[in-house]
């Protein structure tokens, strides 16, 4: 079975151990500071730190429960938690400078550490909110222009992710540039991509609305792919979902680009639909072509069915990728029963050896301004799973 971490031995004796494994040589970029042939990470939120400490407890926590990968949030929806010379600061910090980089202090503590750190990013959420944001210089405010419109001229309603739109080559230049940035300053192990889809599925801003709009029906975008095609997204459906794909593809590859060029070791990974074609023809997110193209480095599957028979049907949907990248299964760890955690990691370390917690803040509590844990009425079940799941990670581990 192909592992993570290579190891270069000759040419000849190369040959023969594709020939007999199947595997095609190479060397995974995805390879975490530990040396271990198993990606063991957990996504740490935007709203899990407030001050250097708190980073440092969320690297030690992480180091003790066996992870060996930190997915550290610091892009949510155009704002970031980081020293930007592109985006402003996010809410999550005040709008404003905190004194401190979070980065900069993720990537030394985690480091120090020996795990790897990732620069998780939200990348085609625009906004996030019920109201507008104060900022003038968010892109809310900056650029209205770049933003969802339906067939009336409507921008998406607040309440949830307003989206940016990724059919305009200005958009998708912006969004590389701000992966650049990321990559260029900061000495991460890899750019991890979520949200690089459509974020069009229902939400409670659509209350009232005759279900979600058909985005994004501006004029501009109705234009381009007219031009492109030669038809109207009415007059071809099926164009108008494949067209949108490829705008989502191309911005994959943008950045691919971008992050290649400013720090070529890094990994990109993206955080992807536990069925693969169904997030392809609901949400325009062709991740399989992605591994296919070379264009991603890791794809991180969404597995989160409580059902123990569906997480496992949706586990042999990526199987197939697992011979060009690794997949790394996520498991939602987040007020669930242990038992159930317990069985799905084990069975996606069956079924592709890695696997990724969703979320740090379903193990371990947030800290008061005293740093001290802040007990809410999740804290016992927090407790119960740190006692089942944390020996296991470790195990794991080796």
């Amino acid at each position: 079975m192909r592992t993570i971490r290579s190891r270069w031995i000759p040419a000849l004796a190369m040959t023969g151990l594709a020939l007999l494994s199947g595997c095609q040589a190479g060397r995974w970029k995805l390879e975490p500071q530990d040396g271990s042939d198993t990606v063991r990470a957990v996504w740490v939120t935007r709203w899990d730190f407030k001050s250097p400490s708190d980073i440092a407890r969320v690297m030690d926590n992480s180091k003790s429960a066996g992870f060996n990968t930190v997915l550290f949030q610091v892009r949510g929806a155009g704002t970031v938690l980081y020293r930007s010379r592109i985006e402003p600061w996010a809410d999550e910090l005040g709008g404003r400078d905190p004194g401190f980089d979070p980065l900069t202090v993720a990537c030394a503590e985690g480091h120090k550490r020996g795990l790897s750190v990732h620069a998780w990013v939200n990348v085609l959420p625009g906004w996030h909110g019920d109201k507008p944001p104060k900022n003038p210089k968010q892109l809310y405010n900056a650029r209205p222009d770049w933003f969802w419109r339906d067939a009336q001229g409507r921008r998406q309603p607040l309440g949830w992710y307003s989206s940016l739109n990724p059919c305009y080559p200005e958009v998708r230049g912006y969004l590389a540039s701000v992966m650049k940035e990321i990559a260029a300053k900061y000495p991460v192990d890899g750019v991890h991509l979520d949200y690089i889809r459509f974020p069009n599925e229902w939400s409670k801003a659509y209350e009232g609305w005759a279900g979600v709009p058909d985005y994004p029906r501006d004029p501009r975008t109705i234009a381009m792919f007219r031009k492109a095609t030669g038809k109207l997204p009415d007059e071809a459906p099926a164009v108008w979902i494949q067209w949108r794909t490829d705008q989502v593809t191309q911005l994959v590859r943008d950045i691919r680009s971008a992050t290649s060029k400013a720090r070529p070791k890094a990994a990109l990974t993206v955080a992807v639909g536990s069925l693969p074609q169904e997030h392809r023809r609901n949400h325009f997110q062709d991740a399989q072509r992605w591994v296919a193209e070379g264009l991603v480095d890791g794809v991180f599957p969404m597995n989160y069915s409580s059902d123990l028979s569906t997480y496992s049907q949706r586990l042999a949907a990526w199987q197939p990728a697992k011979e060009k990248v690794p997949v790394v299964t996520g498991v939602m760890f987040d007020k669930r029963d242990p038992g159930l955690v317990s069985a799905q990691v084990a069975r996606a370390n069956q079924a592709t050896t890695h696997f990724c917690a969703f979320a740090y803040n379903s193990l371990f509590e947030r800290l008061d301004r005293n740093g001290r844990p802040i007990s809410d009425e999740q804290s016992p079940s927090r407790a119960a799973l740190r006692k089942q799941i944390i020996p296991q990670i470790r195990r794991t581990s080796g």
